[in-house]
């Protein structure tokens, strides 16, 4: 039996717990189920159609209907409005809670809450750990149309309707908006807007959420499609305050950046863009300097979050910005690049240029979340995409095989722009790189653990300095030949079998990927290179370290290479003396 609600005494400040019976909360069998195995979870405003699109919604994917104030009711024993009246609204919403939390632990149904379940962040968190969220969007005047009547609405008796839903949609609307999908229902039927429910639900897909575990902290890197319209409703869950720094580049703030501006006007995150040159210029002391003063002169607080938007330039940079401002401020990266979501955004690495060297100023400084949007892939030229590709090789011959020949046979489809295959490939290579990070966060190994990552990138950033990274070569273009040339020195060495040099080089050319250097239109010295090589910084004692390989997925690093042997190895591969 339920037990009864009795009234408090009247001198008690804080009443007791509504005393619901949680045994009257059915956990009912479903005799269908939806794709992804979850409850639907209908979230948005008295009025908004809840529990009448829910039913017709329910019968459609053939499961069962629950409406949460009901479930409420019976396992309190009394209506809603007599609970506000006898225990108010904060005893109420503890109550919906652990409702909604026994209903959601069991099978998959259709769920309709109340108009503030959703604004409890544990209950949010619970939906977002075990059900889709749908927010039902509907304009003032439909909603006012129809709660006309509804009195037994305890908070539509506080005031005249019109004056509580409007006060009711500034509050709530930016927390509704990180539901997982948002229908604006309007004036249409129940037909209507379930058929529009359903469109929605076919069309979205959830994304990818690959966690990075580290000892002191963690954070998932999210990959999957039109993240960027959706990122202040992923954004918000994990920020420390809705306020944030947004930092971009000319360029991709033309493609992408009022889409991630809206999307923090929906959830309430306010915002203020900075926006820099593209290329690697904007690596710069100046710029630095610039940003630094006007995000002081905003008056930033601890907990405001800086949002890298753009590629490895603008994610070096406002990660090293992140890093020293105050101490340290939260941060954020929104890759825009193949490059930038497989490589540099994941592992905490910032920095900036000086005139000595790539990346000789920086500092160790994770984000908070990394939001790799494959949709924002497709506005990339074809140049950058192979760029960006070459790092996912990388982490195949370093010390994943099975990467490597998954790259082998669908490498042209990520070249190709197929979404799946470009999701698939940012996934792999980013749960590789979380691994090699979560062992070696900071490169402190004496040998392999993190340093592993630079396979290639000695002879990469030697091309690129000597032709003082001004875009003529993209680093990911300097990494493919580097690539190749490290399974050369490893050859040479005889360490590594020719074969597999041989497998590499023909993987980089069918693609049409840079692979040696007697193939770009520049010429360049050996003794050049070589004196890059040596103001590289992971030179210790003056002596060069480089990531050699024993074959493919078995990469080591090693300081005692010969120096005669790597400009054999250059003017083999086209160099001049």
């Amino acid at each position: 039996m339920s037990s009864r609600i009795s009234y408090p005494p009247h001198d008690t400040a804080d009443p007791p717990p509504i005393p619901l019976d949680l045994e009257r909360v059915g956990n009912r069998h479903s005799t269908g189920l939806i794709p992804s195995g979850r409850s639907i979870v209908l979230v948005g405003l008295m009025g908004a159609g809840k529990t009448t699109v829910g039913r017709r919604l329910a019968t459609r994917l053939g499961l069962p209907f629950v409406d949460a104030d009901i479930e409420i009711e019976r396992a309190a024993g009394c209506s809603i409005a007599d609970v506000f009246r006898l225990y108010g609204e904060a005893a109420f919403r503890d109550g919906e809670r652990r409702v909604i939390r026994r209903l959601l632990e069991g099978p998959p149904m259709v769920l309709a809450t109340g108009g503030g379940a959703y604004m409890d962040a544990s209950t949010r968190n619970l939906v977002r750990e075990r059900a889709i969220s749908i927010w039902l969007r509907c304009p003032l005047p439909v909603l006012l149309r129809r709660v006309q009547g509804r009195n037994h609405r305890p908070l539509l008796n506080e005031a005249p309707p019109r004056d509580v839903l409007a006060r009711l949609m500034t509050v709530r609307h930016p927390i509704y908006a990180e539901a997982d999908i948002i229908v604006d229902c309007g004036d249409h039927n129940v037909d209507h807007s379930t058929s529009r429910v359903i469109e929605a639900m076919a069309l979205s897909r959830r994304p990818i959420r690959l966690p990075v575990s580290l000892s002191h902290t963690a954070y998932d890197v999210v990959i999957g499609t039109d993240l960027i319209s959706r990122a202040g409703a992923l954004l918000a869950p994990v920020l420390p305050q809705k306020r944030v720094i947004i930092i971009t580049d000319e360029n991709v703030a033309d493609l992408h950046l009022p889409r991630l501006e809206a999307s923090m006007q929906d959830t309430g995150i306010r915002f203020r863009t900075l926006i820099v040159q593209p290329g690697e210029q904007s690596k710069s002391f100046a710029t630095y300097e610039r940003l630094v003063d006007e995000i002081l002169q905003e008056g930033v607080e601890r907990k405001t979050t800086i949002v890298a938007l753009g590629g490895g330039v603008v994610g070096d940079l406002a990660g090293f910005i992140a890093a020293t401002t105050l101490r340290g401020l939260p941060f954020v990266q929104i890759p825009t690049t193949l490059l930038s979501q497989v490589d540099s955004s994941v592992g905490g690495k910032t920095g900036i240029n000086t005139r000595w060297g790539k990346n000789l100023l920086g500092a160790f400084h994770q984000p908070l979340s990394v939001l790799a949007d494959a949709s924002a892939l497709t506005t990339l030229p074809k140049r950058e995409l192979s760029a960006g590709y070459a790092e996912i090789v990388k982490s195949g011959l370093i010390g994943d095989p099975a990467l490597f020949e998954w790259c082998e046979k669908h490498g042209e489809s990520v070249l190709n722009f197929d979404p799946e295959s470009q999701t698939e490939a940012v996934r792999q290579a980013c749960a590789f790189k979380a691994r090699v990070v979560a062992a070696d966060e900071r490169e402190q190994q004496g040998s392999d653990g993190r340093a592993l990552l630079n396979l290639g990138h000695t002879f990469g950033h030697a091309l690129e300095a000597e032709l003082g990274y001004d875009g003529r070569l993209l680093h990911g273009e300097g990494v493919s030949i580097g690539l190749r040339l490290a399974f050369a020195l490893s050859v040479k060495l005889g360490v590594c079998p020719q074969a597999d040099l041989e497998r590499v080089t023909a993987h980089l050319e069918t693609l049409g990927m840079p692979a040696r250097i007697r193939n770009l239109p520049y010429s360049f010295s050996a003794t050049d290179l070589m004196v890059h090589m040596q103001r590289d910084k992971k030179m210790q004692d003056g002596r060069l370290s480089f990531v050699l390989v024993r074959g493919i997925g078995k990469a080591f690093t090693s300081r005692d290479v010969p120096a005669e042997l790597v400009r054999e190895v250059l003017l083999e591969d086209g160099c001049a003396p």
